[in-house]
């Protein structure tokens, strides 16, 4: 883990029953540009069509106008083209494809809240926690059942979970740990982005795009 890393992996420690205000201030330019060498160099363009590598060309100048905006608030989320790909069991899923400057910043948001609630999870919890996969909770699961007291497994998929995510209910957990008011203005905004799909744009009320898993998309 990198120095700022550890720092923000011990405020949550230290205030683990309080709320954080200045988050932000873990969010620079090597934060962003950290965010920008972790995308994957072929992911797809979002609205505004831009590349990994086109978006590259602009240097530090365009991740320090990203970082003015956003330090200054005056950062607008664009909208998310939304495809779908098949599932393997039959039909199809909408995934969210935010333009690779928008990718950036929530990677780099992303990093910092992750270091904050990972101090809250439990050694047993695998989903979406860096450094773990699902292999890893098979192999757990099968060490407990095997030789645990485990005798029952409940297996539960949630439909449609990203499509009707409450936004009321998301803003209430966030305010038990998180309340930085530029970090909360940005997820925000990002809520409320519009989605585009066959040339026209809808603004949700609830739910979110489903991306492909970050911070590798």
């Amino acid at each position: 883990m990198s120095t700022k890393e550890i720092q923000i992996a011990q405020l949550s420690r230290k205030h683990k029953d309080s709320t954080l205000h200045n988050l932000h201030g873990f969010i620079d330019i090597y934060a962003l540009y950290g965010s920008y060498k972790r995308l994957n160099r072929q992911s797809a363009s979002g609205v505004d069509g831009e590349t990994w590598q086109s978006y590259g060309k602009g240097g530090i100048g365009k991740m320090t106008e990203l970082l003015n905006k956003f330090k200054k608030g005056t950062y607008r989320a664009p909208n998310v083209r939304r495809v779908y790909i098949g599932k393997d069991s039959g039909g199809t899923r909408p995934l969210g494809i935010p333009t690779i400057e928008d990718k950036i910043l929530q990677t780099a948001v992303l990093g910092v809240l992750e270091l904050v609630y990972e101090q809250e999870f439990k050694e047993f919890s695998y989903g979406f926690r860096p450094g773990r996969s699902q292999h890893q909770a098979i192999d757990y699961l099968f060490e407990e059942v095997s030789f645990g007291k485990i005798r029952y497994v409940i297996d539960a998929d949630i439909r449609n979970f990203f499509g009707e995510l409450n936004h009321g209910l998301l803003r209430s957990f966030l305010d038990l740990r998180v309340k930085d008011g530029l970090v909360r203005k940005m997820i925000d905004k990002w809520l409320k982005a519009g989605i585009m799909e066959s040339g026209q744009v809808t603004y949700p009320v609830e739910g979110t795009p489903q991306e492909v898993p970050s911070p590798h998309y």
